[in-house]
């Protein structure tokens, strides 16, 4: 892997947020890349449940300030940084007010999913996209972690298509038994076709269900990782039906070597050939 660059986008990682199979890959998966040579970038949200003083949080100012359109609506970006502990791993967090504030990562204390949850997937994908285009750094693997994060491969596909940074990138998914229950707002449709997409492209935001979010991110993935032993036959069903590289749930013993092989010798032999 040395020298190759690994741009990690999760709604999750520790030690910012309790140990799920999500945080615990998003830290793992850049760890493995980071000991042997290569370059990572790590992303994820600024939840208000996150202690910015216990880890060191601090606003990056020459990265913040700009704001993204959602839904016709202007919305800054606020970017901060934090290194974590005796790894040599920085990881950035997308923020905003509006969005992030709230002391919970998805639902309010009673369970009910937060209404905006859509603007705020929506914010994170263009968000992440934009700071990465701020540092212009080009990833040759983007691998994308959790629900929250899964309109980054269709707005990298679409929305940012002609982006030359991103012009050989290659997208995978990870896929977990890890979402929600019900559907996100039911006007997320009309929000990304706001942004100018093909509503051929978004037949799976008709009914913005957990199941259908994974459907729209494998869609636009190069390659699948298999996150959770036990996914919905569903999910299974569509990602065999892309024909496209898929990494099967390893143990813990197989993962450093799995990973690292399936990274440069499934996803990145096409690039070179």
């Amino acid at each position: 892997m040395k020298d190759k660059r690994i741009l990690y986008v999760s709604s999750e990682v520790i030690p910012y947020l309790p140990e799920t199979e999500i945080s615990s890959m998003s830290f793992e998966a850049p760890r493995m890349v980071n000991n042997n040579g290569g370059q990572i970038r790590i992303f994820m949200p600024r939840y208000g449940n996150i202690n910015e003083r216990r880890h060191q949080l601090h606003e990056v100012i020459r990265l913040s300030g700009m704001n993204l359109v959602i839904n016709d609506l202007d919305m800054p970006l606020i970017i901060k940084v934090a290194s974590i502990p005796k790894e040599r791993m920085q990881v950035y967090f997308i923020d905003n007010e509006d969005y992030f504030k709230r002391k919970a990562m998805y639902a309010d204390e009673d369970g009910n999913y937060f209404k905006d949850n859509d603007e705020r997937a929506i914010f994170f994908a263009k968000g992440v996209i934009e700071t990465v285009k701020k540092l212009n750094w080009s990833p040759d693997i983007i691998h994308v972690h959790g629900w929250l994060a899964s309109f980054l491969p269709l707005y990298l596909r679409n929305y940012y298509g002609n982006e030359p940074l991103f012009e050989n990138s290659k997208i995978i998914t990870s896929v977990y038994n890890q979402g929600f229950t019900g559907t996100l707002n039911e006007k997320v449709l009309d929000k990304v076709l706001y942004d100018g997409m093909e509503e051929e492209n978004l037949e799976e935001l008709k009914t913005p269900n957990y199941i259908n979010l994974m459907k729209l991110a494998v869609k636009n993935s190069d390659a699948v990782i298999m996150g959770s032993e036990e996914v919905s036959e569903e999910i299974n069903s569509f990602i065999k039906s892309r024909n496209i590289p898929v990494l099967p749930f390893q143990k813990p013993e197989d993962l450093e070597r799995s990973y690292l092989d399936f990274y440069e010798n499934k996803v990145l032999e096409s690039t070179t050939e």
